[in-house]
């Protein structure tokens, strides 16, 4: 039994489902606390309103490992964001806001449809600015059988109020840690304040549900994995926040250290990330990955022909 079905059977989930939307009518679900009235359809930063909108629904085989898995994990992108950032590869999605427009109904009906699939969780992908409508969704659609763990799959920008109406809902926790720089964090994603907010975040996300835990099949079932993508001129602060990572978090905190980066969005434009990274580049965040002794979770490769020109 998922933690979150008990919370169902006590009402503290539906007293949670109202907590969000109250908060709706002054959105401040996020850092960016924009004030505005979702509830009559107001858009603040994240171009979004009151009714979901998803750019998708699928089962994906592309994620770590542990959540993957052999059967896949059933994936929801949902449309808008609340960063801005120039290098986005799913810019279409978070910045432009395509997608679909569907009510917490549908969205109940495609989460049991992803579990009915086969899917080993329900991964979540930029879900922060819709958390009411998905605890609405999942309000729903426990009574009609749904029980997968819920993967919550963000930028890690997020407040830590907001988490906690997350507390015992969220088995696992997908954060991203972008920047130890509050310039970078402004220059490249719209965030002056997102070490700070990061941070704080990511620890509460720990509080919450721990480091990761694997089954007998090697899928996980609850923890926390964080991911650092790799920039060129070292503007992501690897060689900080990968040893800020071990000393507050934990040298057993899984990582995902991504080399994946290219300039996409309007990044091409920008002086000094309109390339991919160099080997150099990569190499030193892996040292610094290894001088703060994480060793558990994943390095990806260094894909050498999207490096730099």
């Amino acid at each position: 039994m998922q933690p979150y079905q008990a919370l169902y059977q006590s009402g503290e989930l539906l007293r949670r489902v109202r907590e969000g939307y109250r908060r709706l009518a002054a959105c401040d679900l996020c850092p960016h606390c924009c004030g505005v009235n979702r509830i009559k359809g107001e858009q603040g930063r994240c171009r979004s309103g009151l009714t979901p909108r998803i750019a998708s629904a699928n089962l994906h085989r592309g994620e770590e490992p542990p959540i993957s898995g052999s059967k896949g994990s059933g994936t929801i992108f949902f449309s808008g964001c609340s960063l801005n950032c120039v290098f986005c590869q799913n810019f279409p999605i978070s910045q432009q806001n395509t997608g679909e427009t569907i009510s917490t109904r549908e969205l109940a009906r495609r989460m049991l449809r992803l579990q009915k699939r086969g899917a080993h969780n329900l991964n979540l992908v930029t879900p922060s600015h819709w958390l009411p409508q998905f605890m609405a969704a999942l309000w729903l659609a426990i009574p009609q059988g749904f029980n997968l763990p819920v993967v919550w799959n963000s930028s890690g920008y997020e407040t830590v109020d907001a988490l906690q109406l997350l507390e015992g809902v969220v088995s696992i926790y997908l954060p991203d840690m972008k920047y130890s720089d509050n310039h970078q964090a402004e220059q490249l994603s719209g965030a002056p304040d997102y070490p700070q907010i990061n941070r704080r975040a990511v620890q509460e996300m720990l509080r919450q549900v721990g480091q990761l835990q694997l089954d007998d099949d090697g899928i996980a079932t609850q923890g926390v994995i964080v991911r650092h993508l790799v920039l060129p001129q070292g503007r992501a602060g690897s060689a900080v926040t990968l040893p800020w990572i071990a000393e507050q978090l934990g040298v057993e905190t899984h990582i995902a250290l991504m080399s994946q980066y290219f300039p996409a969005h309007r990044a091409a434009t920008l002086d000094g990330i309109d390339r991919g990274l160099t080997p150099q580049e990569y190499d030193a965040a892996v040292a610094a990955l290894e001088e703060a002794g994480l060793e558990h979770g994943w390095v990806q490769e260094l894909d050498k022909e999207r490096g730099a020109v």
